[in-house]
């Protein structure tokens, strides 16, 4: 058990928790727009997902079941400490699987399993105002978001598209949620915009360092920025597969083998360890039969 002696139950204080869920309410209530929150001071450094983790921290549970995922990996510096954390803290059972999870911390990715509406995904931010690119001022960018002013995303992504034949943008995809606020989706692949939309889980994202919190509910239209004559396209991974698995239609690192050959792996490790030992677990059960 954890000793409450020297902390709160999830370390911040309760007061804190209150205001971090209460700003959680108002970004759920308006899909996509940014809400700023007094973000505190925690034992890790700005930059390695506080945002996302005051977020964690304000919504977990006893009973919850924690995963934390650094670009894929349930191993990384990031995703263990992060754990270790949590978990020294609220005592709370960690898992890599993310069918028994309950709430998902994750940097840089959203499972391949498609997530349930009893399970919420927390997505680290480093920026969350996706205008930046195009106007640097924050009084000018609350304007342009009020107005819905885009033409300058817009034309950015034309520029984009002129210079190199293609929107060369390959993760932080501008999207556009319920039709009103252009939205940073963190820095996801393109290949994991497609999941935000009409989706059965609640994604909220967290900037630390930008004191900004922001949500996008279940089912809702969340469109990538693309033009009529131009489709949005993901990476492409059409006759490839995991050397480890074996699974297609996932994202996928590419690799050099020690032979110097290319080889792919499933980027989503917990997923890729799951699925061979479920493939285990098959051939052990037809070996028994005969």
């Amino acid at each position: 058990m954890i000793d409450t002696r020297h902390y709160n139950f999830a370390f911040l204080d309760e007061g804190s928790k209150r205001e971090i869920r209460r700003s959680i309410l108002k970004a759920v209530a308006i899909p996509g727009y940014q809400v700023p929150f007094g973000s505190r001071e925690l034992p890790i450094g700005r930059g390695w997902g506080t945002g996302g983790i005051q977020i964690t921290l304000s919504i977990i549970g006893k009973e919850d079941i924690l995963k934390v995922i650094d670009q894929g990996n349930d191993d990384s510096v990031n995703a263990v400490n992060i754990k270790k954390l949590v978990q020294e803290c609220t005592d709370v059972e960690v898992t890599t699987d993310s069918e028994r999870a309950t709430v998902i911390q994750s940097r840089h990715r959203i499972p391949e399993i498609p997530m349930r509406n009893d399970q919420i995904l927390v997505l680290q931010v480093p920026t969350p105002e996706p205008l930046r690119i195009v106007e640097a001022k924050e009084s000018v960018t609350k304007k342009m978001h009020a107005e819905a002013e885009y033409s300058g995303m817009w034309l950015s992504l034309f520029e984009d598209l002129t210079r190199y034949g293609k929107i060369s943008i390959s993760s932080e995809y501008p999207v556009m949620v319920e039709d009103r606020y252009v939205t940073n989706p963190s820095p996801i692949p393109r290949y994991d915009n497609r999941k935000l939309n009409d989706s059965d889980t609640l994604y909220l994202f967290g900037a630390g360092r930008e004191k900004k919190i922001y949500a996008i509910p279940p089912h809702t239209k969340v469109v990538s920025m693309c033009f009529e004559d131009v489709p949005f396209q993901t990476e492409d991974f059409d006759g490839k597969c995991c050397r480890l698995c074996g699974a297609t239609g996932v994202y996928l690192d590419e690799l050099i083998d020690e032979n110097g050959n290319k080889v792919y792996e499933c980027n989503d490790t917990g997923y890729c360890k799951k699925r061979r030992e479920r493939k285990k677990a098959g051939k052990t059960k037809e070996e028994e039969r005969v």
